[in-house]
């Protein structure tokens, strides 16, 4: 089989995920781009990862999908025998006034946030022979108000929660699991927000370390909980937030 080391990111053609994927690809590992909807940012990624060296495998699924889910890790298996790391990455979710949520939009959110965490970390497991590294993204919406974030604090609470479990369990396969959590990060994904601008601003003036989070932070972070030298780091989640959530 290769002889590289293999991660699979969720949710890798843009924003975070990608950013996290070049960074394992530099430092060797063979890629899995995973992608909901934009093949061609998806392709890009791809091109990105393999101008360094490494080999890309570019896989269309909705992680909320157990199913889906499980076609994935197929071709994964199929194509490369084995899996490193997982960084469960891929994220949506609805933003509204609790007053004006649906079952459909708790479901969606929860589906692919949480249950894409559970059973993407349960088939990534079966195939990290020689031990692993699996890596949860939060938010600080999982532990403060944000408005409009119901469906994703939750979700991401669960993933905390999730990442404490995962961690015990897992343990003796030689699998460590861990969350970096972040403040806001100006990526695509906040373009969503209808409070966008108020975030933003919110990190510029009441960051204690002067600066608001940015992507190569989290990217860093999650670099170091994917290495040995985190071995002994299990089911923490890590925040990345220049302190913001330490003042009111």
């Amino acid at each position: 089989m290769t002889k590289s080391k293999v991660a699979l990111v969720t949710g890798s053609s843009r924003g975070l995920g990608k950013a996290i994927a070049l960074e394992l690809a530099k430092n060797g590992y063979d890629i899995v781009v995973n992608y909901a909807r934009s093949r061609s940012a998806a392709e890009e990624t791809a091109k990105e990862i393999e101008a360094l060296g490494q080999k890309a495998l570019i896989i269309r699924s909705n992680v909320g999908d157990v199913k889906k889910l499980r076609v994935m890790y197929e071709e994964i298996k199929q194509e490369f025998g084995r899996l490193d790391v997982f960084i469960s990455n891929a994220a949506s979710g609805v933003l509204r006034p609790i007053m004006e949520l649906e079952e459909s939009h708790w479901d969606w959110t929860m589906n692919i946030n949480a249950k894409g965490m559970l059973f993407g970390a349960q088939e990534a497991a079966k195939l990290m022979d020689n031990g692993g590294k699996i890596i949860g993204i939060s938010s600080l919406g999982s532990i403060r108000y944000l408005e409009n974030y119901t469906t994703v604090g939750v979700s991401k609470a669960a993933i905390e929660s999730l990442t404490r479990y995962l961690a015990v369990e897992l343990a003796p396969m030689g699998i460590a699991v861990n969350t970096v959590s972040g403040g806001a990060l100006d990526t695509d994904a906040l373009k969503h927000f209808p409070n966008r601008e108020e975030l933003l601003e919110d990190a510029r003036i009441n960051t204690p370390a002067g600066r608001m989070v940015k992507i190569n932070d989290m990217v860093q972070t999650v670099m170091f909980l994917a290495s040995d030298d985190a071995n002994m780091i299990r089911g923490q989640t890590i925040i990345v937030d220049g302190g913001r959530s330490l003042t009111l």
